[in-house]
């Protein structure tokens, strides 16, 4: 399976829950007693939203082959009756809580902690390899050796982690540039790699090498939006999700680049995206949210634009239904570019989402 071509799943790679065919189960002895699933809560509590331990002598064993257990016979009857249904409940409530113990563990760390593990991660495997980091490309299936650069960016999705960007080059070709996200998450208390994924690599033109970003990009919109709606509060990366989503799925249709009319000028501005950012607001009027982002010039790199989102949420799904174009970039008279706004936000009456 292409995974980049995938929807991902955070669910799966938090819970480690796959989706197979329906109807096995059992019952004791318990094949794995050290290990169920969930840590031997009750499958249908967390199908009814509830966190109750069992001592797993009731247990059934789903079509994945995993060992989940119940607080007593009648608890199983009943998850039975619909397993399938039952155990994505179940699993989507753990992934929220899950997502919401993660939250509140990220404001142990900040952006530099992220930076120094990830740089350390990729020392120490260097240290291994001859000095080179050895990666395999899960699209191509190549077996790269690279000479790590510099770390771009670290993107942040609260509930989810940190995403820092670290730059590479061949070193027999340093023209041949890769840009890898890691996904770093804390946990039990410290910073832990869970995936690194190519998001941009060099592809041949002419006889020089461009670097090319990879559709969708590689996840940080994705997981934000598997669950919409399902927190007490709307938060500020569900915000953002769908904004790179709607971005994502725009860009995928134009080969990598976003396009939008300059509601001044005319012009069709053709852009690759960089990053949404903070702070996310509502307005206090209408209650639709908007924020920011930043964009570069698709023929451009030192050209960048400022744009607006505005988003309605309704029945818990988050819809882009504006977009605006805040700052322009203007060369200045030392040749730089500089971005100059074109309205101003600060006379809406708006609130901070965190």
């Amino acid at each position: 399976m292409n995974r980049w071509r995938t929807r991902v799943s955070l669910i799966a790679l938090l819970t480690g829950v796959a989706c197979s065919a329906w109807g096995g189960s059992s019952s004791s002895p318990l094949p794995d007693a050290a290990n169920p699933e969930f840590g031997g809560q009750c499958l249908l509590g967390l199908a009814e939203g509830q966190h109750v331990q069992t001592d797993c002598s009731t247990n059934w064993i789903g079509p994945d082959g995993k060992t989940y257990c119940f607080s007593d016979a009648a608890a199983k009857k009943k998850f039975l009756e619909d397993p399938k249904v039952n155990l994505e409940k179940a699993r989507d409530f753990v992934a929220v809580s899950d997502m919401k113990a993660t939250d509140e563990a990220m404001d142990r760390f900040r952006s530099q902690d992220v930076e120094d593990f990830a740089t350390r991660l990729i020392q120490e495997a260097a240290a291994k390899n001859g000095g080179k980091y050895p990666f395999e490309d899960a699209l191509t299936g190549e077996k790269l050796n690279l000479a790590f650069d510099d770390i771009e960016f670290v993107r942040t999705i609260r509930g989810y982690g940190f995403f820092p960007d670290m730059a590479f080059h061949d070193p027999e070709d340093p023209q041949k540039k890769y840009l890898i996200d890691f996904w770093v998450m804390p946990r039990q208390g410290k910073l832990s790699l869970m995936e690194a994924r190519i998001y941009s690599a060099p592809q041949r033109e002419g006889k020089t090498w461009k670097t090319m970003e990879r559709i969708p990009p590689p996840w940080w919109w994705i997981p934000a939006s598997e669950h919409p709606g399902q927190l007490e509060q709307t938060r500020s990366w569900q915000v953002m999700s769908a904004i790179e989503q709607d971005v994502a799925d725009q860009s995928r249709a134009d080969g990598g680049v976003f396009q939008i009319k300059d509601d001044k000028t005319g012009e069709t501005l053709k852009l690759k995206f960089v990053d949404s950012h903070q702070p996310v607001r509502r307005l206090s009027a209408d209650g639709r949210y908007f924020a920011c982002t930043d964009f570069v010039a698709a023929d451009d790199k030192d050209k960048y634009y400022d744009l607006d989102f505005w988003l309605t949420q309704k029945d818990g799904k988050m819809t882009v239904d504006q977009v605006r174009v805040h700052k322009v970039p203007v060369k200045q008279a030392d040749g730089h570019w500089v971005e100059i706004p074109r309205y101003n936000l600060d006379e809406l009456k708006t609130e901070d989402v965190p």
